[in-house]
C-alpha cells in the first residue's frame, strides 16, 4: 500500500499538523509535549496495520488499541479532529486518491471505535 518512506512522511506530517494547526488542539492536548514517541508508535502500528512489518507488535505486543486509549477522553469532536488531521496529512503527502478513500474509510471505522464518551 504505502512504502516505508511514504508512511514515515505521512505520520510526520500528521503530527506536524496536529502540533501547529489550531483546529487540532483538542487532540493535541491529549498527547505529551514531546510528540516523538507518539509519532514513532503510530508509524510502527500503521506499518503492521497496512500489511507491512509488525513493528509495534514486535516491540510492545498486541496493540490493544482501544484499551490503550481508554485513559483519554475521546468523543465525537476528538474523533473528527483526528480524522480531519489525517485526511489533511494524506492530501498534503500526495497519497493516491483511490488509496486515500480506502484509508479514510478504514481510519473512520477505527476512529469511531476509539470513542469512549458521548459528544
Amino acid at each position: 500500500m504505502l512504502g516505508e518512506q511514504k508512511l514515515r512522511s505521512l505520520v510526520d506530517r500528521f503530527y506536524h499538523l496536529m502540533d501547529t494547526v489550531p483546529e487540532y488542539y483538542g487532540i493535541r492536548k491529549l498527547h505529551p509535549a514531546d510528540l516523538r514517541s507518539s509519532n514513532e508508535k503510530l508509524y510502527m502500528f500503521l506499518s503492521g496495520w497496512l500489511g507491512g512489518p509488525q513493528l509495534y507488535f514486535e516491540r510492545y505486543g498486541h496493540p490493544r488499541l482501544r484499551a490503550r486509549h481508554l485513559p483519554y477522553p475521546i468523543g465525537i469532536a476528538e474523533r473528527d479532529q483526528w480524522m480531519a488531521c489525517m485526511v489533511q496529512a494524506m492530501e498534503e503527502e500526495g497519497i493516491d486518491e483511490g488509496l486515500r478513500e480506502v484509508l479514510r474509510y478504514a481510519f473512520a471505522q477505527t476512529a469511531d471505535w476509539m470513542r469512549n464518551r458521548e459528544g
